[in-house]
C-alpha cells in the first residue's frame, strides 16, 4: 500500500492509464483505491444538499475537511445543515485560497456563482487538487479552452457537474443511440420551461452584513455592491458575474443534446433572443431564447429556453428530444421513451431517483453517482462520465448562443477547434479580469 501522499499524486495518472488501456483494478492495486479523500465544498448556496449523501456514505471513504462561503450566515447555515449528515465538524473558512494551500485536501467542489468557476478549477489544479466543478464549467469560451488545456498539463481529474451523464437511463439510451436503434440521428430539440418571476431592479446598498464583497467578485472587475445581487439574481444582472439563463440551464440539455448526436463543435450559430416579460423590472438580458446550431454532417441541434413562462410545449418543463431516420427518443431525468417512425412508444425506463428538474438547488441520486464516480475516477477505479473536455465542448454552445445575442449576428464557427470565425465574436471570446486575478498562460 503506498503512503496517502503518494496515492493522491497518482491518481491523475490513473484516468491516463484507463483510456489507454490499463484496467481499473490494476490502477486501484497500485494507487490504493480504498484511500480516504479529503474534500472541501466552495460555495454553500443551493447546490450544498446535492453533496451530503455522497460525502456522507460511508463507503466512500470521504471526509469533508472545509466548507467555504464568502458569505458569513451561510458559512454557519451550511454547517448547521451538514451536521446533520456526518458526525463531525469541517473548520469553516470564507477564503478559498487558503483552502487550496492546505496540502491535507485533495479536492474541491466548486459550487460558486459561474464568474469563480473556471478560475477556481485551475487555481485548485495547480495546487495539486482535483476538481468537480458544477455547470457551466467556464464564464466564457476562453476559460473552456484553459480548463481543458490545464487538465491535460496536471493530469488532475476534473468532473464536469452535467449529472445526466451518470443516469444509468440516460446513459442506457445514449448507447442505444449510437448502436443505431433510431436509424441515424439527425437533430435534437432541448428544451426549459420555468415561471421565473420579476426580480429587483439593482440599486446602489451598502455590502451586506457578513458578506467579503470583494472575495464573491473574485477575478472580476471591481464593482460597487448593488441590492440583491450576491444571492442569486447575479444571473440576471448583467455579464460579470452570470451566463443568463443559457449558461445556467442549457448547458445540461445541450449537453444531452450533442452526446447523443456524437457531435463535436457546431459550425453555425443562429439565435432569437428577448426579454420578453417583466419589462420593467432588473433583468437585463433574453429571458427568452430559440438556438439553432448546426453541425457537420447535416446534424442539427436546437434549444428552446422560457425561463419566465412555464408552458410545457413537450409536456414536461424540460429534456431533450432525439430524432432519427427510423424513430425518436425523448429523455430527461426521469428517464426515457423510444419511440417508432410513426409515434408509436415501443419501450420506456423510468429514472429510480428523485433528482431535481426546475425546482432551485437540491440533488438527487442522479447527482450522488456522479459525485461517486468522480470520487471513483480520483481512486483510479473508473472513467470520467463528465471529463472537463466534454463538459468545455458542451458549455461552449451557451457561450456562443449567448454571443450570437450580444452581437446580434449569424456566427460561423471553425468545426474542428470550436473558435469564432467573427471578429465581432472574438471580441467576447474571453473577459476582463481584475489585476491579480488573470488566468494562466497556457
Amino acid at each position: 500500500m503506498t503512503s496517502r501522499r503518494t496515492f493522491i499524486k497518482t491518481a491523475g495518472l490513473a484516468v491516463g492509464g484507463l483510456a489507454t488501456g490499463m484496467s481499473a483494478k490494476s490502477y486501484a492495486k497500485i494507487i490504493g483505491a480504498n484511500e480516504r479523500i479529503n474534500v472541501a465544498v466552495i460555495g454553500l448556496g443551493r447546490r450544498l444538499g446535492a453533496y451530503y449523501e455522497p460525502v456522507a456514505q460511508k463507503q466512500n471513504n470521504v471526509e469533508l475537511i472545509y466548507l467555504c462561503d464568502v458569505m458569513k450566515k451561510q458559512l454557519e447555515s451550511g454547517a448547521q445543515k451538514f451536521s446533520k449528515h456526518i458526525s463531525y465538524a469541517p473548520k469553516l473558512e470564507k477564503d478559498v485560497r487558503k483552502i487550496m494551500a492546505d496540502k491535507q485536501v485533495d479536492a474541491l467542489f466548486i459550487a460558486t456563482p459561474d464568474h469563480w468557476h473556471a478560475p477556481g478549477t485551475w487555481m485548485s489544479v495547480q495546487a495539486g487538487k482535483h476538481v468537480y466543478v458544477e455547470k457551466p464549467c467556464s464564464h466564457n469560451p476562453r476559460e473552456g479552452e484553459i480548463l481543458t488545456a490545464i487538465q491535460k498539463k496536471y493530469g488532475k481529474v476534473i468532473q464536469m457537474g452535467n449529472q445526466q451523464r451518470s443516469a444509468p437511463e440516460s446513459i442506457d439510451i445514449i448507447s442505444q443511440i449510437h448502436n443505431g436503434v433510431i436509424g441515424t440521428a439527425y437533430k435534437a430539440v432541448a428544451f426549459y420551461a420555468s415561471a421565473r418571476g420579476e426580480v429587483p431592479v439593482p440599486k446602489a446598498a451598502p455590502v451586506p452584513d457578513g458578506l467579503d464583497w470583494d472575495l464573491f467578485q473574485g477575478p472580476a472587475p471591481r464593482t460597487p455592491y448593488t441590492h440583491d445581487t450576491w444571492d442569486y439574481n447575479w444571473h440576471w444582472y448583467g455579464w460579470t458575474y452570470g451566463t443568463a439563463e443559457a449558461g445556467n440551464n442549457a448547458t445540461h440539455e445541450l449537453d444531452v443534446a450533442r452526446w447523443a448526436l456524437q457531435g463535436e463543435y457546431p459550425e453555425f450559430v443562429s439565435v432569437e433572443a428577448a426579454k420578453r416579460h417583466y419589462l420593467e423590472d432588473g433583468w437585463t438580458m433574453y429571458d427568452t431564447m430559440e438556438a439553432t446550431f448546426r453541425f457537420p454532417g447535416n446534424k442539427i441541434i436546437k434549444w428552446d429556453g422560457k425561463s419566465r413562462n412555464g408552458h410545457k410545449t413537450y409536456s414536461t418543463d424540460r429534456g431533450t428530444v432525439i430524432y432519427g431516420t427510423n424513430g425518436s427518443v425523448y429523455v430527461d431525468r426521469d428517464g426515457y421513451k423510444l419511440f417508432d417512425r410513426g409515434g408509436k412508444v415501443i419501450k420506456e425506463r423510468k429514472a429510480a431517483g428523485n433528482e431535481a428538474g426546475t425546482t432551485l438547488g437540491g440533488g438527487g441520486d442522479m447527482t450522488t453517482l456522479h459525485v461517486v464516480n468522480f470520487f471513483d475516477a480520483i481512486r483510479g477505479k473508473a472513467k470520467l462520465n463528465a471529463p472537463i473536455e466534454e463538459g468545455a465542448k458542451s458549455t461552449l454552445m451557451p457561450h456562443l448562443a449567448n454571443i450570437a445575442y450580444r452581437t446580434q449576428k449569424d456566427l460561423k464557427i471553425d468545426p474542428k477547434t470550436g473558435r469564432a470565425l467573427d471578429a465581432a465574436a472574438l471580441k467576447l471570446w474571453s473577459r476582463d479580469y481584475e489585476k491579480g486575478w488573470e488566468p494562466p498562460k497556457i
